[in-house]
């Protein structure tokens, strides 16, 4: 399986919550950065490589203007066969993007739009630096819908500072009433080198209420027709996301740009995130600055353990081992998983709750 993430690294300003590479456009060449993700390309992608899953991540790909996206993907054109893509997955924010822009989008075969919407609580929107209002978000999903965008996924996050289980459920149902083909529900975690951190330490929430908004999500999205098929995912039938499955799985992917990440062949390498750099050395005629490892097996298993647990597929039974027998008959035990026909082990709702200590647990 092929799959290409794309690394649209702008945002109009710095959420304080956000742990990813992004930053400010400010004098960035975006001309200079379009022509590197199309020279990154040709130098890294194998010749008529022809992705099943495409996905545009940030950092906000909806910044992008017309000219510089569809330069972009005409140049990509030229390196990336196009005719096996399944799923093209483009990450926006509500309040981005216009009509123009979606109808490039659809002409350009997008098939997938995921909008950072967070939450619909004005004073919580503020709170996490987001600058839409809930009234844009519903435009804007008419809007995607109008135009003939086939899926839409509304990003949201729970137990954020002060938030109240009402607020969550208000949320929910208000995200339901759009009815999205895949919604994505976030327990906000306090990482390392962003304002929230430096705000709150490591966490201002506690575990009832995080137990009690994942249980919340779970009954009420699951009750309106969404597959849990991953602890922070739901879609209705036919529309998870192939890109994510992809990676849970442990599927290899090439990454274009600025801080992207990719995993081939069992290396995983990640470019700098210096995108002046970034474009000057490509620009230049090199692969950019940037870091990578073979990962030994034991890595991989450590690794690939906690991503196929997070999902409805479970872990396969070749990932069992024999000393694993007792573990794995405690966790069944105790109702934290079970085994299916196949030997898959697949966590119940209580066992998603420990996802992790069960990782831990299989090591």
């Amino acid at each position: 399986m092929a799959h290409l993430y794309v690394h649209i690294p702008f945002c109009h300003r710095i959420c304080p919550y956000c742990a990813f590479f992004k930053h400010t456009p400010a004098d960035t060449d975006m001309r200079g950065f379009v022509r590197a993700i199309v020279q990154e390309a040709r130098l890294r992608l194998p010749q008529g490589y022809a992705p099943e899953t495409i996905y545009f991540g940030g950092g906000t790909p909806s910044m992008l203007s017309p000219t510089h996206l569809g330069n972009m993907i005409r140049g990509l054109e030229e390196v990336v066969d196009f005719s096996q893509v399944r799923e093209w997955s483009f990450e926006s924010n509500p309040a981005t993007f216009t009509a123009e822009k979606v109808q490039q989008w659809r002409e350009l075969g997008i098939t997938r739009v995921s909008l950072g919407v967070q939450s619909f609580e004005p004073r919580l929107l503020q709170l996490l630096g987001r600058t839409h209002s809930p009234e844009e978000v519903v435009r804007d999903v008419e809007l995607l819908r109008r135009i003939g965008i086939p899926q839409i996924n509304i990003d949201l996050m729970f137990s954020l500072p002060g938030q109240t289980i009402s607020e969550w459920e208000h949320t929910l149902q208000t995200a339901l009433s759009l009815a999205p083909e895949h919604i994505s529900t976030y327990n906000l975690s306090y990482e390392e080198d962003t304002a929230f951190y430096r705000q709150f330490g490591s966490g201002a929430g506690d575990e009832e209420t995080d137990v009690r908004m994942f249980e919340m999500s779970d009954d009420i999205l699951t009750a309106a027709g969404y597959r849990h098929y991953e602890i922070s995912n739901y879609a209705l039938p036919g529309c998870r996301s192939l890109h994510n499955l992809a990676c849970w799985r442990g599927e290899d992917y090439y990454a274009l740009g600025s801080g992207a990440v990719g995993s081939v062949a069992g290396v995983r390498y990640q470019n700098s995130g210096d995108t002046t750099t970034y474009i000057r050395t490509i620009c230049d005629g090199g692969l950019p600055p940037g870091t990578s490892e073979r990962l030994r097996p034991e890595t991989r298993r450590t690794e690939l353990l906690g991503l196929m647990l997070r999902t409805d597929e479970g872990l396969p039974p070749q990932m069992i081992r024999p000393e694993d027998t007792a573990f794995v008959a405690m966790l069944q035990q105790e109702n934290l998983a079970t085994l299916s026909a196949d030997g898959r082990l697949l966590l119940t709702r209580s066992g998603r709750l420990v996802a992790d200590e069960i990782a831990v647990g299989l090591l």
